[in-house]
């Protein structure tokens, strides 16, 4: 009984040391707390863009995508290898990261070139190429962008891929991304 009069008393003592209102000396501490937030966004802001820049702008918003994928579709099929789809756009920081990541890592541009035809699949307000999403049930509604949609040698989806459960820090792992390409790559017989 005793203990459960201690646990009452502590769940009451710590409720009234955590509603207690916290005091700013005055309104200038207030404005200082704004303008430093303001700052610090502003200043990631500039970083991301400086970044994005930078990257190369795989997406082409002019591509008729659809004709594409059924050639690449084609040529897939003819080499053994499954078609990987990158949906985004050169506005997503995420989508030229992954693709700078994939051609600056020898080992993850090696099991790419092997194993699969590759296409950047542009969704932007230039072209949302929304005829060729609704086929794949729309990825990127769901999962946001880059969203991977793998085919195969048929054209047949046989998987979609989010890209967060890939992502480690402001990049990629190379573990991760690695299991990905070697999970969904064509199995040679």
């Amino acid at each position: 009984m005793s203990l459960v009069v201690l646990f009452a008393f502590g769940t009451f003592a710590w409720a009234q040391t955590t509603n207690k209102p916290i005091k700013v000396k005055n309104s200038d501490d207030k404005a200082l707390l704004v303008k430093s937030d303001a700052a610090e966004l502003e200043a990631k802001k500039k970083a991301a863009a400086e970044e994005k820049a930078k990257l190369p702008k795989p997406y082409d918003p002019k591509a008729d995508a659809e004709k594409d994928i059924q050639n690449l579709v084609a040529k897939a099929k003819k080499e053994g290898k499954n078609v990987m789809i990158q949906a985004g756009g050169n506005w997503c920081i995420w989508c030229l990261r992954f693709n700078q990541y994939v051609q600056t890592t020898p080992e993850l541009k090696k099991m790419v070139d092997k194993n699969y035809i590759y296409y950047h699949l542009n969704y932007s307000p230039d072209n949302k190429n929304e005829k060729v999403f609704s086929q794949y049930g729309n990825p990127g509604d769901r999962f946001g962008y880059p969203v991977f949609i793998v085919l195969d040698g048929n054209g047949k989806m046989i998987h979609i891929q989010q890209s967060d459960v890939l992502e480690e820090g402001k990049g990629y792992s190379l573990d991760k991304t690695r299991a990905f390409f070697n999970k969904w790559a064509p199995s040679k017989s």
